[in-house]
């Protein structure tokens, strides 16, 4: 089944908004990636997907906050790319999401995080100068005016955030097709890597939880989704 162009559009339509709502809007969380990523896989028709994308990249991301000066990796990005790149592609390999398929996903586009702080850091000097320029109108008593200035420094944001993410929908329809084409040995690695970079990011989020027994947490935590992960795989087997 083939990605649908109103689909891409969806997809990009998300991504920028909630590129939007992370910096200059609202900031209600929504632009989180579990909430990000599960909304984008209910837009594509492919919950799954963007609620396991969404689930892990949380976990990798829970200690990041874009709070005042801090800019950090966008988790924004990444979540938004990678749930509609990994529903795009189950959609167009005329299957359902797999953990191989989320799994490629992810380690296709996790540099989309830092691709998305260059980003924002190259916006950041357009948005300052009519930030400027609004608060000099509002303080002239011209609000009216000072509204359009801070509504032109957004959509800079919402266009360029939102290409990239219907460019990461494209790139998962064109892969879906070539999936029946690789040696099933990789796909079965590729499933198997995906709960491996759940504990991973399940050891993280405990580890900067900063909790007195963090360290312990964490370890818990993997050896938990391990040995859930070999369970399932023995059952599979037998």
């Amino acid at each position: 089944m083939n990605l649908e162009w109103t689909q891409v559009l969806v997809a990009g339509i998300w991504g920028g908004l909630l590129a939007v709502e992370r910096r200059a809007f609202l900031q209600a969380m929504i632009s989180r990636p579990l909430v990000a990523a599960t909304v984008m896989g209910l837009l594509l028709g492919d919950v799954a997907s963007g609620l396991y994308v969404g689930m892990l990249l949380e976990l990798f991301h829970l200690g990041s906050a874009n709070l005042g000066a801090a800019l950090p990796e966008n988790e924004t990005l990444v979540s938004t790319g990678t749930a509609a790149a990994a529903a795009a592609m189950a959609r167009s390999a005329g299957a359902g999401g797999t953990p191989a398929i989320w799994a490629l996903a992810i380690l296709g586009l996790v540099g989309l995080g830092r691709l998305g702080r260059l980003v924002d850091r190259s916006l950041e000097p357009y948005s300052g100068r009519l930030a400027h320029k609004a608060l000099a109108e509002a303080e002239q008593g011209d609000l009216e005016r000072a509204v359009r200035q801070n509504l032109w420094g957004m959509w800079p944001v919402f266009l360029v955030f939102g290409a990239l993410t219907a460019a990461c929908a494209i790139a998962g329809g064109a892969v879906g097709p070539l999936l029946g084409k690789l040696p099933p040995s990789l796909m079965r690695g590729l499933a198997g890597a995906f709960p491996a970079m759940a504990s991973v990011a399940a050891a993280i989020a405990a580890r900067n939880s900063h909790a007195r027994r963090a360290p312990l947490f964490a370890g818990v935590t993997a050896a938990c989704v391990i040995a859930a992960g070999v369970a399932l795989e023995l059952r599979r087997t037998m």
